[in-house]
């Protein structure tokens, strides 16, 4: 895509998107995928990855919060949505109006949410979330502390319909000996305390464990769903746990907006951080930190520019970066790619990540309300939503 009048845009690759979805399902087996799309999709935007995925056959959606969920069920997403997080009791209407699935992870909530649930007169289906090592929310079941018998209870309370028993892992992105041990010992303690339920005449409904890296290491088809989230847009959990087949989703890309030509000893942007050693031709870029390029680059990232590579120079601001097109036949208008491929080079969300001391995770989700959101299926041009 090549459009002057566009300052900074993100290319969403639907067909990478598919590609991503077909894969991951093959390799889970029976398994069945419950997309997780909180986050806009990880920056890609809810709307089109969900309705993509929901054409595909995904019938789960995960998501962080109950605006998040209404988000779905608003651009009409029909399939069953898992509400990860809290959601404060005087949103519970909406999750019985909206049909949605939330989780409890405490006593107090379970109490709290069936006694909503009673005085309304109405079910709400609920997931249990399982701690078995993440120390965040959920009933402890880690090895150390077990709490069935306070699960067990949950089995009581009128006005909830538990479906579903989940826990979460927190260290599958890692090949390290002792990373690899603890991840087995949480789907041990997780598949324990699932079988101890259904010794004590609890069904634990749908099970699920496996985030990406789950996916990725440990086989499919022991349980009944997996929630990958970062693999499904075709980035990996980490720079160790991997899979080649998956392909990027998203692309951000800019514009030059102005050339010029200084000298020798010319100081370069917010606090003069950069200085010229030579003389050097410096294009202005119309993106900066308020469009979730991050500071943390300034004098250190590169970006694309007619299939070269060229440095960050000076501070990036908020809204505009300078870089050295030093030898690079640049001029305005020409495109600038952030994030994605040019020509034979790339830069991916990984290379931006490993510059700042992040994962790919935060890069993507960075990328803010400012920077439209441009679709491409089939090698065609099928939307452009901008959020402002």
């Amino acid at each position: 895509m090549h459009s002057y009048t566009r300052r900074t845009w993100a290319e969403i690759n639907l067909d990478n998107l598919a590609h991503n979805y077909r894969h991951i399902t093959r390799q889970l087996g029976t398994t069945r995928v419950i997309a997780t799309v909180k986050a806009d999709a990880y920056g890609h935007g809810e709307q089109h990855v969900a309705s993509t995925l929901e054409k595909l056959g995904a019938q789960w959606f995960s998501v962080s919060n109950i605006d998040e969920a209404m988000a779905l069920r608003r651009h009409g997403i029909r399939g069953d949505i898992l509400i990860l997080g809290f959601t404060p009791l005087e949103d519970a209407k909406e999750l019985a109006e909206h049909q949605l699935t939330q989780t409890i992870f405490s006593h107090e909530y379970a109490r709290e949410l069936s006694s909503w649930a009673q005085s309304h007169q109405v079910t709400l289906p609920v997931h249990i979330k399982i701690d078995t090592g993440m120390t965040r929310i959920g009933f402890l079941c880690n090895g150390y502390e077990n709490d069935l018998e306070g699960v067990r209870s949950l089995y009581s309370l009128p006005g909830l319909r538990i479906t579903g028993t989940f826990s979460h892992l927190s260290h599958a992105d890692s090949t390290d000996p002792d990373a690899i041990a603890f991840t087995q010992a949480q789907a041990r303690h997780f598949d324990e305390a699932v079988s101890a339920l259904k010794q004590l005449g609890c069904d634990p409904g749908l099970t699920h464990l496996q985030n990406s890296a789950g996916v990725i290491c440990l086989s499919g088809g022991k349980y009944d769903l997996a929630r990958p989230g970062i693999s499904l847009y075709g980035l990996n959990p980490s720079a160790e746990v991997t899979d080649k087949e998956l392909r990027p989703v998203l692309q951000l890309k800019s514009v030059i907006s102005m050339v010029k030509q200084v000298g020798n000893g010319i100081p370069v942007g917010y606090g003069r951080s950069y200085v010229t050693s030579a003389p050097t031709r410096i294009a202005t870029v119309p993106v900066g930190y308020a469009d979730g390029y991050s500071r943390l680059l300034s004098n250190k990232g590169s970006v694309l520019v007619g299939g070269k590579r060229a440095p960050i120079i000076g501070n990036v601001c908020m809204d505009q970066m300078m870089i050295d097109v030093t030898g690079i036949d640049a001029a305005p208008g020409d495109e600038v790619t952030l994030i994605g491929t040019d020509g034979n080079l790339s830069v991916s969300a990984d290379d931006l990540a490993d510059l700042i001391g992040t994962i790919s995770y935060e890069i993507v989700c960075m990328i803010s309300k400012r920077v439209p959101r441009v679709y491409y299926q089939d090698g065609k041009l099928v939307d452009n939503i901008s959020y402002i």
